[in-house]
């Protein structure tokens, strides 16, 4: 199994300068990084969207990330009671009959 590669806040940082700021494109600087160059779009769009938020990482989620995780994991355990209440549901249908 392949283990993940993880990327600090200041390399996703200084990667983004080299294009915005120091004129890479975007392919020699993701070649040059040893990074894949749709990696590197999408932290630019997100340091773009999120501005000083931006790569935050899983201990330092903002309001908006931390909500829609919370909905997320309530959602996933609602459908798991929901699954559980179909399937008894039907038992209890054919005991009774």
């Amino acid at each position: 199994m392949k283990t993940r590669k993880k990327y600090t806040k200041e390399f996703k940082e200084d990667a983004i300068r080299l294009i915005l700021e120091q004129g890479y494109k975007q392919t020699e600087a993701a070649r040059s990084l040893g990074v894949d160059r749709s990696m590197l779009a999408r932290w630019i769009k997100e340091a773009q969207s999120e501005g000083g938020e931006a790569f935050a990482g899983n201990g330092k989620l903002n309001e908006e990330h931390q909500e829609l995780r919370r909905l997320r994991e309530e959602n996933r355990r609602l459908r798991m009671e929901r699954e559980i209440l179909k399937k008894a549901t039907a038992f209890f249908a054919r005991e009774s009959s």
